[in-house]
């Protein structure tokens, strides 16, 4: 009789073998094992119900500037999204300072951040941002790294069902891949789309250094509530600004082989 155990364990080895992607620009292997078709259909969906929900900028000069940065980012992007159905929309929430890219391509960006990213190379770095959250495909990366907790979850139960300190091994677990798992992931999830981001930025032909004064801007309004749902996932720090300042060199190089194509 086959036993639950090895079959769980036979799930969880089929999901960690089978469920690989790489990351375009930075080449990371990451467990991810959401079907594209899947992502896309989802994005489509929810970008629909936003913008049947929230109210649409009508400023021509704001919406006119973000159709504009949006096309040039989104021909950088190239093939790393190749199945994106481009689409860039302004919501009018100046109270909200936010912005996102879903795997479709479709790209929300609140009028709230035009107040920091004013230029066309601040607001390069945002959105090349966003869609780099996208193109790495992060946001299914986190939800498969969620189901192989969850089976590991399921295999340490049952290994331990006869173990007189099972509670606390499973507490331990618990607290270990919450904390080991899903918060350095984040970090390294908004870093790695600083780095690609900037590179689409670069790409397009703006100025990868405004990437830095953006940071330093945001970090000036970190204390501002109304200001506070973009860093809930946007942690905006030192080293963030560190990091970019090192990739200069190299991303400085992309943009003056590029920035020819836009004069």
């Amino acid at each position: 009789m086959i036993t639950k155990l090895p079959i769980i364990k036979i799930g969880l080895l089929i999901v960690l073998f089978a469920g690989c992607y790489t990351v375009p620009e930075t080449g990371r292997i990451s467990l991810n094992f959401i079907g594209t078709d899947t992502e896309l259909q989802l994005g489509i969906t929810e970008f629909e119900k936003l913008k049947q929900s929230k109210p649409i900028s009508a400023d021509p000069i704001k919406t006119g500037q973000l159709q504009r940065v949006g096309r040039r980012i989104s021909e950088a992007v190239g093939r790393d999204l190749p199945s994106a159905q481009w689409e860039f929309v302004l919501f009018d929430d100046p109270e909200t300072v936010n912005a996102f890219a879903l795997p479709s391509g479709k790209v929300g960006v609140y009028t709230g951040i035009l107040d920091i990213a004013s230029t066309d190379d601040e607001l390069a770095t945002v959105i090349g941002h966003e869609i780099a959250h996208a193109t790495a495909r992060h946001g299914s990366e986190r939800m498969s790294q969620g189901i192989a907790a969850a089976l590991g979850a399921l295999i340490l139960n049952e290994a331990l069902k006869d173990d007189k300190n099972r509670g606390q091994w499973l507490a331990a677990y618990g607290l270990g891949t919450g904390y080991a798992v899903a918060y350095p992931f984040s970090r390294r999830h908004e870093l790695e789309a600083d780095e690609i981001g900037v590179i689409y930025a670069a790409r397009a032909g703006y100025d990868p250094r405004a990437s830095i004064e953006f940071w330093m801007k945001m970090n000036l309004v970190k204390g501002d509530a109304k200001r506070s749902m973009f860093f809930s996932t946007h942690p905006s720090d030192i080293q963030r600004i560190d990091r970019l300042k090192a990739m200069m060199p190299k991303v400085m190089l992309i943009y003056e082989q590029n920035k020819g194509r836009f004069q």
